[in-house]
């Protein structure tokens, strides 16, 4: 891609945005020389990787290459057998570290990151390294007495040559016959050496080498002769020291030189999968998509059959120019009609037509590039070859160069190289020059691009190219749109619709007197003004589709809200006649079982009745109350009718479940199993168990899903430092459900530290949990905020 015209887009402030999320040198290096690519294969890659970092994140948020630092000069310098610094071979340490703990925590993560997970096998974990350099160097880079037994045994006799030195200096500065030529009874340090302060007057009193003298003249720092030997013993091991000291670094380095290869590769994928992590930052920070990626070729020429627009390979909806304030910025649908492949934009200045341009090519490069782009979903890009524009005024004064000369010289730049694979946008095409002249070459360098089958988006103010995109195949017309009332531009695109000047409109609105409107009106040509007339029908015609769009959705919600009321209402209606037919069986039971009971009783006398006459009686009364029950049974005790396909069980009904003795709503049948709630619960349990109560509509309310009831306790400990985010609330869940049917008291949830991410989830699901009656930070001796104690509500 061309550097020039991607500076004209602003694209290197789109790289200097993601280099704000780069860990470290080498990445920020990769950022800033991300260029967008051409070749589809190489996008689809970037496109992956970026989706698969951005899902990395929201599982693992503390991903990150830690602390490393672009070390390969010094990797280099080790090559050459050079002896590095501590501050170079700790840099070097910390680097690898991280290096290797992305090796250990990535790569074998391949089924569900397999591009990141790729980039972490390279790595060489190179652990014998970063143990020496741990085991000789600390954590400020110094040299460690435990780096040789030489250093070490140095060490303890430099600190046992001081004590001595030190020593016998207290004694002499303490000591009165020398207290009284002193300035003070103090032992200091000069050039190395120890001495003590002595008036100057008192020279020659203290025999000894004289090694600084005060500011003043009035002091001398004097090493008495009685202490040379032990300063020189004290210095000579410090020189040993130092001598080791090297010997060591030199050794660290020779260690590093060998892997010199592997530590320059293992920077190399750090950067690479830093540069990744950034762009899934920055794809957070934009709101961004991944656009799918087309290799549909644009339409070349006109098609009888042409599908609808969203079959077009670019297609941009709710698209947001990622340099402008999120808060502000207006989100604008750009798209061709599948039947076109040039845009010309038209309509008032400042109304946003430059801002749309530049929109599509910066989109346009960040898809290449491999970036997540600020729109909606369903946006779709094809690959380009080139993206080549000319957006703004760039004259050259050097060059003595007219706005017009300086866009016609881009222009033929970009006429020498763009193609059918090509991008090009043109800001204010054909301007500068005499405007008859101006639309006639705009219109000649539009077809040409059309043409060759370059995708083209232009702005003009010109009306001729508003009636040449109306009539022209290939060519379609669209407008920003202006409020005459408000005189400001609303920062919307339309498509389709041709955009106005508003000159007149405007001028009456700021109160130009109708004398000269009149006059202006009446200079403006039969042709233009017939264009324009033409244009505000069209306008008016869009308009009142689109209301009457409107009143027809709003029509549609308003009969759905009505078929929802009556299908409520006869829901209550069929609940009624239930539970009249209820109170009808109920009171008809109880009548059969009386007269049951009777009948029992008439038989029990007829059977043993001696009297001819009182077993004919009890007979006689038998066949009455057989002939009561009949009615009884047929009119008040209606057999319930066997369900049909009208009442077999579906989403919304009301269903009793007996082995709750509650009545529930079906929220979803998988198979054999249902979804059932029941008040603040959800219970899952096999739809043969469930009994028909009724129609209903009320919606479930969503609360924890209750599973079925384990024999087996969960444990007092939930651990789930090292899960994906999105499976943490189900785990709490149903580990709480499963801690209240094993009637725990509490429970401990360990989900560590960290950035606060699982804790924040994990008391977010405890707050909403009706099982859970309080819960806390754990106590300092219990793990801290690490862990949360969680008392749950009594079981019985």
């Amino acid at each position: 891609m061309d550097a020039h015209y991607l500076a004209t887009l602003e694209y290197p402030k789109i790289l200097q945005q993601l280099a704000e999320y780069a860990a470290f040198s080498a990445s920020r290096e990769l950022v800033l020389g991300l260029r967008p690519a051409t070749d589809p294969e190489v996008v689809r890659m970037r496109l992956a990787e970026t989706t698969e970092a951005k899902r990395l994140l929201s599982t693992r948020v503390e991903s990150s290459v830690g602390g490393a630092r672009d070390v390969r000069a010094a990797a280099r310098r080790a090559a050459l057998d050079s002896s590095l610094g501590s501050e170079d071979l700790l840099a070097i340490g910390v680097t690898l570290a991280s290096a290797r703990e992305i090796y250990r925590n990535l790569s074998p993560l391949a089924q569900e990151y397999p591009l990141l997970a790729a980039r972490a096998g390279e790595i060489r974990p190179l652990s014998h390294v970063i143990e020496e350099i741990q085991r000789c160097l600390d954590e400020d880079g110094l040299v460690r007495d435990t780096a040789s037994p030489e250093l070490a045994r140095i060490r303890r006799e430099i600190y046992t040559s001081k004590e001595r030195l030190l020593e016998r200096l207290r004694r002499l500065v303490s000591s009165p016959d020398t207290a009284k030529y002193l300035q003070e009874p103090i032992v200091t340090e000069r050039n190395g050496r120890y001495v003590i302060p002595l008036k100057v007057e008192h020279r020659g009193r203290i025999p000894g080498l004289v090694q600084d003298q005060s500011s003043s003249g009035q002091t001398l720092f004097i090493e008495p002769l009685a202490t040379v030997e032990l300063n020189n013993q004290w210095q000579e091991l410090i020189i040993a020291e130092r001598h080791e000291m090297a010997r060591i670094l030199r050794q660290l380095s020779a260690l590093v030189g060998d892997e010199a290869d592997n530590v320059i590769n293992n920077v190399r994928l750090l950067a690479e999968i830093d540069l990744a992590l950034a762009k899934a930052h920055y794809s957070y920070a934009q709101n961004g998509v991944a656009a799918e990626l087309t290799l549909d070729q644009w339409p070349t020429r006109p098609a009888a059959d042409a599908v609808d627009r969203w079959q077009h390979p670019f297609y941009l909806p709710r698209a947001r120019h990622p340099l402008l304030d999120p808060a502000r910025v207006v989100p604008i649908d750009v798209y061709l009609g599948a039947n076109s492949t040039a845009l010309v934009i038209t309509g008032p200045n400042t109304g946003g037509k430059t801002v749309s341009l530049k929109t599509v090519g910066l989109l346009a490069a960040m898809h290449q590039a491999g970036l997540h782009i600020p729109a909606g979903e369903g946006a779709r890009l094809p690959v380009f070859s080139g993206i080549y524009a000319d957006i703004g005024d760039e004259q050259s004064i050097e060059q003595s160069l007219s706005t017009f000369s300086s866009h016609l010289t881009r222009i033929v730049d970009v006429l020498r190289q763009a193609d059918e694979r090509s991008l090009v946008l043109l800001d204010e095409i054909g301007a500068g020059t005499d405007p008859v002249e101006g639309a006639a070459l705009a219109q000649a360098l539009i077809s040409t691009l059309v043409k060759r089958g370059s995708l083209t988006f232009c702005s003009s103010h010109y009306s001729q190219l508003k009636v040449y995109a109306f009539s022209t195949p290939l060519v379609e017309n669209a407008s920003v749109e202006f409020d005459v009332q408000t005189l400001s531009p609303t920062f919307r695109l339309s498509i389709g619709l041709p955009g106005r000047s508003n000159a007149f409109a405007i001028a009456e609105r700021l109160g130009l007197p109708d004398g000269i409107l009149q006059m202006a009106r009446g200079l403006v040509s039969a042709e233009d003004a017939g264009a324009d007339v033409l244009l505000a029908n069209v306008k008016a015609a869009a308009d009142a589709a689109k209301q009457e769009l409107s009143e027809a959705e709003a029509a549609n919600r308003k009969a759905q809200e009505m078929e929802q009321e009556l299908r409520f209402r006869l829901s209550q209606i069929e609940e009624a006649r239930r539970l009249v037919l209820e109170e009808a069986r109920e009171q008809a039971r109880d009548e059969l079982e009386q007269m049951r009971g009777q009948m029992r009783a008439w038989r029990q006398r007829a059977a043993g009745a001696s009297d001819e006459r009182l077993a004919g009686d009890a007979l006689k009364a038998l066949d009455n109350l057989e002939q009561q029950i009949e009615p009884v049974r047929t009119e008040r005790m209606p057999l319930a009718p066997e369900p049909d396909d009208e009442e077999a069980l579906r989403v919304g009904d009301r269903v009793w479940v007996p082995s709750l003795g509650q009545e529930g709503v079906l929220q979803e049948i998988e198979g054999d199993s249902a979804l059932v709630s029941l008040g603040g619960f959800r219970l899952r349990t096999e739809l043969d168990r469930l009994q028909f109560r009724g129609r209903s509509l009320a919606a479930a309310t969503p609360a924890a899903t209750i599973r079925r009831p384990v024999t087996a306790s969960p444990g007092m400990e939930l651990h789930l430092r090292g899960m994906r985010a999105a499976e943490v609330p189900e785990l709490v869940d149903r580990y709480l459900e499963q801690a209240y049917l094993s009637a725990l008291p509490w429970v401990h949830i360990v989900h560590g530290k960290g950035m606060g991410v699982l804790k924040q989830i994990v008391r977010d699901s405890l707050r909403a949990n009706p099982l859970v009656k309080s819960f806390r930070a754990g106590e300092l001796a219990e793990g801290g905020d690490g862990i949360t104690v969680v008392q749950l509500e009594s079981a019985e």
